[in-house]
């Protein structure tokens, strides 16, 4: 396609550019299970529209993908979910929603690729595919807090008995988060903020 002088190229909508301020930008990748939330905490606390990387759910998947607790689904993130939101003046967060269903998490490796810190997204009726999850980033070293998504259906436990069972240390902050409410999700990020800077005082973080 030729180009004319006249001809111009589109650039970033208005509410799509970074805040004119912005001094620092910090990569987050949002993991966890099929299921569990992250589109969906992706989109309710991004300031601009999500990108995501939906397909419709088919027969093929019967069989393979594990969808307990979430049969009413139909689609799923095949690739990532991407957001962003500003904290401060100074500082913007990049949302990275990993796909959640086994057969693509060979692609988490890239994006976990720069990460500085992670929320892990779990579902109480299917603890037992956390442990894969908090696995690799352990592996990785990147920093992360648990948010249990508060799903109606799911049962409620206090935190020490998820600690218990998730086999976490102290200084890993879990807490609860409704991703459907951006004040919950923007709580749960601001966490790994708090998190984030303490071990940078500590110098646990280069």
């Amino acid at each position: 396609m030729d180009f004319k002088s006249s001809d111009t190229i589109p650039g970033p909508r208005t509410e799509d550019r970074l805040p004119h301020t912005a001094e620092a930008a910090v990569k987050i990748v949002i993991v966890g299970g099929f299921g569990v939330g992250k589109t969906t905490m992706v989109g309710s606390v991004s300031e601009i529209r999500p990108l995501t990387t939906e397909e419709t759910m088919t027969q093929a998947g019967i069989g393979v993908d594990d969808n307990y607790g979430s049969a009413s689904k139909t689609a799923t993130t095949v690739a990532m979910d991407f957001g962003r939101i500003t904290i401060t003046d100074e500082l913007v967060l990049y949302l990275f929603g990993t796909p959640g269903q086994e057969r693509f998490w060979f692609l988490w490796n890239g994006l976990f690729e720069g990460a500085l810190g992670a929320v892990v997204l779990v579902d109480t009726r299917r603890l037992e595919v956390s442990f894969d999850v908090m696995g690799r980033l352990e592996e990785r070293g990147v920093p992360f807090v648990v948010a249990v998504n508060t799903f109606p259906d799911a049962p409620r436990y206090p935190v020490a008995e998820l600690r218990t069972a998730l086999d976490l240390p102290e200084e890993i902050p879990i807490l609860d988060c409704d991703v459907r409410r951006r004040a919950s999700s923007r709580d749960v990020l601001m966490t790994l903020m708090r998190l984030l800077h303490s071990l940078a005082m500590k110098g646990a973080l280069t």
